[in-house]
């Protein structure tokens, strides 16, 4: 079933009779009609924000007039009748709903959020009307019962069993007052990721660190000076200086400025957003949001809502991943320790007489980096304009793959920070189309990510081409300076970039057959690796002013200090793995204590206090959206990454053969197939846990 980007990422979803509000005419919402535009992608130039009411509307009319067509038919149920017809039912919901939600993330407004509130419980209530429908599902019962006699490929056998546990998690087998419920809980989830979601947005934009003495931004350098002075002068502040949490503001402040008491203020203001006890506060709607998935589990037959969720994952179950988490606790906490220690060690050698706080950790790691492999951050930057970065990661693709990315001026952005690429095949043909948008601003959630405005797609024996975009929030242009990455960000561009990748090469016949989160980050992760390959660094890290190619001295120093501070990237982030893997066992339905909660997760697993937890509980957005009980899906992915990435090497990183098989089964295949069955047929064998233990450093 065609299913809306609310659905998927906030189990939501629902139906509606309105079709005599929707008074838009098809001439004049543009929704209605075939785009006319290069390959059909959004006219965003057209749209505008009373086009989408009607649309959803309408949308969920035609769905339901789907659905009903499928359940009022005197046929008996057939794979095509029933399960076919029912999957590409809701076409039109699935464009507006595409587009909207994208555009709700990376460019919202008071007008978009209104609007999200008006439907969350409307396509809620779409879904469960779906699912609930008994008549509906004796149809697809009965196919299912006959499945094993049936003439079905592969993909098609997948898409019946997914379909029958849809419905069965979907709460078909509840009855009265359960089935009430059941509705009612899933109303007011989706109104609280939504309310949740708003607050760390406002949170976010409304601190800003402003300062007005020069001496303060000693350690500071000169790009990040301006950088900071082009934001004041644009909130009204000129001849002052303003830095923000969002990263590419708050991080460089963090590694560089001398300041200690302005770097707590500035950290401590990420760390808390969402817990400051005023409307934007957060604590309240994590507590609730999980009692109601314990409470809507156990509706199911669930012990925990993280048994219900990884039931359909690769760990499968959440002993499997708390085993990995703790295999890997110990000795990322042992490395922590040590790079710890190393960076006390320099505030003793330099006369300090306090003791490594978590906000000082940056400027300390800096340091010891300096110290140990000679290497400044700031030597770096030069050599990652983003646009020789981006273009890094389309000749990679193209000498993996052999497709090619073309600038087209003609096919309209959603803003104007958007750049549009034609991805075309090695005969030219189209494979589809990527969106880059990469600098923040105040409408754009923090963060970076990947999706589609349409999904590849075959119907009858035409291929439909994938429009996908990469969002992030990378270091802006400042001054006649332009943008320049640290290699965190040149990691991430790529990492998107895989997402991306994954959906261009998709190839199947239903891909809305959900990919297990610990596996779709696999194609993302992957890609990371050949950012900083040398051969790959020679190419496109050129000094943004001589066009020299960066020295083989500095590519030697970033693969020496490949594993620097790895105990702390590990350590955090497993600790936000744990937090979200024990709100997710909890067992009762009533609402805990989040702040009390939070404490006892991290004391339970021995947090040092010098690392906060990559994400806390208030503005932990992963695991209000579509990562719930699944955030530790990048630690799975990366031990299957680590083991992937060896083919390559093994071969040459740019071995056709390996990079053939890495895309005709893992990039093409979607949600077809059993994840580890597919990366079985790459590999030839399971992954094992040492490479990525070499990886980090942790062996």
């Amino acid at each position: 079933m065609r299913t809306t980007f609310v659905a998927a990422m906030c189990c939501c979803s629902l139906a509606l009779a309105a079709a005599q509000q929707g008074k838009d005419t098809v001439t004049a919402n543009p929704f209605y009609a075939e785009y006319r535009t290069p390959f059909q992608t959004p006219p965003f130039e057209l749209i505008r924000n009373e086009h989408y009411r009607p649309a959803f509307l309408e949308g969920m009319e035609r769905q339901r007039r789907g659905v009903g067509a499928i359940v009022a038919t005197t046929e008996p149920a057939t794979f095509l009748n029933t399960v076919d017809a029912l999957e590409r039912s809701g076409g039109l919901l699935e464009r507006v709903s595409n587009v909207f939600y994208a555009l709700h993330e990376s460019n919202n407004s008071d007008g978009l959020q209104k609007i999200a509130v008006e439907m969350a419980p409307l396509l809620s209530k779409q879904t469960d009307d779906i699912y609930l429908n008994d008549r509906l599902f004796r149809r697809v019962e009965a196919v299912y019962a006959q499945r094993e006699k049936l003439p079905l490929n592969a993909e098609q056998l997948m898409l019946l069993e997914t379909t029958y546990r849809n419905f069965v998690r979907g709460g078909v087998h509840l009855a009265g007052e359960q089935q009430k419920r059941f509705r009612r809980i899933n109303e007011e989830l989706s109104t609280l990721a939504l309310q949740f979601e708003d607050n760390v947005l406002q949170e976010t934009n409304r601190f800003a660190l402003v300062v007005d003495h020069g001496e303060d931004l000693a350690g500071l350098p000169p790009e990040v000076i301006d950088g900071a002075a082009r934001l004041a002068k644009e909130s009204g502040r000129e001849g002052k200086w303003v830095f923000t949490i969002q990263k590419p503001s708050m991080l460089p402040f963090l590694t560089y400025a001398r300041n200690r008491s302005l770097r707590e203020k500035i950290y401590k203001a990420y760390i808390t957003k969402g817990d400051h006890k005023d409307k934007f506060d957060n604590k309240k709607i994590i507590a609730r949001i999980a009692a109601l998935r314990v409470e809507r589990s156990h509706l199911l037959g669930y012990k925990t809502y993280a048994d219900f969720a990884l039931e359909r994952a690769m760990a499968k179950n959440p002993a499997a991943v708390y085993d990995l988490l703790r295999q890997l606790w110990a000795p990322s906490m042992k490395v922590a320790g040590k790079e710890r220690s190393d960076m006390q060690a320099i505030i003793k050698k330099e006369g300090g007489n306090f003791k490594l706080a978590s906000w000082d950790w940056w400027y300390y790691a800096d340091k010891v980096r300096r110290e140990k492999y000679d290497l400044d951050e700031n030597e770096l930057r030069p050599y990652f304009l983003m646009d020789n970065v981006r273009r890094g990661a389309f000749d990679v693709a193209t000498k993996l793959y052999g497709i090619h990315f073309t600038e087209r001026k003609d096919i309209p952005p959603y803003d104007a920070g958007v750049t549009v690429f034609e991805v075309s095949n090695s005969d030219g043909s189209a494979l589809g189309v990527l969106y880059t948008d990469y600098f923040p601003r105040s409408s754009k959630r923090a963060g970076a990510w990947c999706g589609t405005f349409r999904r590849q797609d075959i119907v009858g024996d035409s291929l439909v081409i994938p429009l996908v975009y990469n969002v992030g929030n990378f270091s802006r242009p400042s001054g006649d300076q332009p943008s320049l990455l640290s290699l965190e960000e040149v990691e991430t561009l790529f990492h998107e970039f895989g997402h991306a990748l994954h959906a261009l090469f998709s190839h199947v016949a239903y891909s809305d057959l959900p990919i297990p989160s610990d596996f779709v980050e696999l194609p993302s992760q992957i890609m990371e690796r050949w950012a900083v390959e040398p051969d790959v660094l020679r190419s496109y890290a050129r000094h943004y002013k001589t066009g020299e190619p960066m020295p083989q001295a500095l590519i030697e120093k970033i693969n020496r200090s490949s594993t620097f501070n790895q105990g702390f990237v590990t350590v955090e982030y497993l600790a936000a793995s744990f937090l979200d893997m024990d709100w997710h066992t909890l067992k009762g339905t009533t609402p805990v204590d989040a702040a009390v909660f939070e404490r006892s997760s991290f004391s339970r697993i021995g947090l040092m206090p010098e690392i906060v937890s990559r994400y806390r509980s208030t503005y932990f957005r992963h695991i209000v959206g579509g990562y719930a009980a699944g955030y530790y899906s990048y630690i799975w992915a990366d031990l299957l990454v680590s083991d992937a990435f060896e083919a390559f090497r093994e071969k040459g990183i740019f071995d056709q053969e390996t990079a053939k098989s890495f895309r005709d089964n893992i990039l093409a295949k979607g949600g077809s197939e059993d994840p580890m069955s597919m990366y079985v047929k790459f590999r030839g064998k399971k992954p094992t846990i040492e490479p990525l233990l070499k990886k980090r450093g942790l062996l």
